[in-house]
């Protein structure tokens, strides 16, 4: 497993990507979907897809379609996605001011996200957060969330120990508590407070505002 290891005083802070920082729920769906009825495939509904948003691709799926249709799936998602990622996808409000809030009182700020780290690169410079995080990690190759592997990677990047993991679904606050991290589980994305509850976050909010009481300038 890849730790970050690291002797400095703990600057990092983590965020999942979409459904945290981004309202990109619509765009994924809708390029879940197309890919049924590229297939002749009866689709699952909006809502039953929305539930597994954080879990891999190729396991979403698995709980809709046959195995054999999931490679064909997957690789019309990966053809529909990146060219219509960005249309009705945006920051949720806030976002970006608490970000750049964060970076200027002296935390490291890096996303950890499900998503391929190239997508997820382009996503974040598409929605205008790359100048206010210090670093975009995807899941490229090893254990996804909620294994801890995404956020040791992220906090090996910035050079620094993790303080707190953001995210919006149960995966993101058990690969927190995992990795030894705070938790705070923003209510706007894809898992209900009472679902969300049920991880015991540190902190359970309807938007991001409270990490600036949480986390005043460094001196």
């Amino acid at each position: 497993m890849h730790r970050c290891v690291s002797t400095a005083e703990p600057r990092g802070i983590l965020f999942d990507l979409d459904g945290t920082l981004v309202d990109s729920l619509p765009d994924i769906i809708d390029s879940f979907l197309h890919g049924f009825a590229h297939l002749g495939l009866t689709a699952p509904s909006y809502a039953e897809v929305r539930a597994l948003i954080g879990q891999p691709l190729d396991a979403m799926y698995t709980v809709f379609a046959p195995e054999h249709h999931v490679p064909a799936l997957c690789a019309a998602y990966r053809e529909h996605y990146p060219a219509n990622f960005h249309r009705r996808s945006r920051p949720f409000p806030g976002v970006a001011k608490v970000l750049r809030t964060l970076r200027e009182r002296g935390y490291l700020l890096a996303v950890a996200t499900t998503k391929r780290g190239d997508m997820a690169r382009r996503f974040v410079d598409a929605m205008g957060l790359g100048d206010v995080l210090h670093h975009v990690q995807g899941t490229d190759g090893f254990p996804h969330k909620p294994a801890p592997d995404v956020l040791y990677r992220a906090l090996s990047a910035l050079g620094t120990g993790g303080l707190w993991m953001v995210g919006d679904t149960t995966l993101d606050l058990r690969a927190g508590q995992a990795a030894g991290l705070r938790t705070y589980a923003v209510t706007w994305g894809t898992h209900s407070q009472e679902e969300l509850a049920s991880a015991a976050p540190d902190e359970l909010q309807p938007d991001l505002e409270r990490l600036l009481a949480l986390l005043p300038p460094r001196g």
